[in-house]
């Protein structure tokens, strides 16, 4: 059963801009560790962060608060299943919503999906509950 959606659309230029104007405070705001990790390793490093803004943005939307109610950009962290395939990690207050929103009996699955085309980056984010145990 879906619990929540969300979309967002992202001009890379303005996450570029960005950075520039704020460097390190604008990066250390918002992408995790891991992002940061994995968007600096990319030769388009702009177009990496802005899908993952782009899916923040969405998750928030999906989880039914925006950036309210104790979510924060920090709380919502894009990452890669083995496969390859992204989803999102969710701490503080993003998981404790998370929790809210998913019934007893089931576990809450993320779908996520990022693409850019310049100068846009998109994210579409689906939280499903799924019986416990099932995938």
């Amino acid at each position: 059963m879906i619990l929540g959606m969300g979309t967002d659309l992202v001009d890379v230029r303005r996450i570029e801009r960005t950075i520039e104007r704020f460097g390190e405070r604008f990066l250390d705001r918002v992408f995790t560790v891991h992002e940061r990790a994995r968007s600096e390793r990319r030769s388009r490093r702009a177009e990496s962060y802005a899908k993952r803004f782009a899916a923040k943005e969405a998750c928030a939307k999906a989880l039914g608060t925006g950036f309210r109610q104790g979510v924060f950009f920090r709380d919502l962290g894009v990452v890669n299943l083995l496969s390859g395939r992204p989803t999102m990690q969710l701490t503080g207050g993003a998981a404790q919503r998370l929790q809210r929103l998913v019934p007893p009996g089931f576990d809450a699955k993320i779908d996520v999906t990022l693409t850019d085309e310049g100068p846009l980056a998109q994210a579409i984010v689906v939280i499903s509950a799924v019986p416990k145990g099932g995938t």
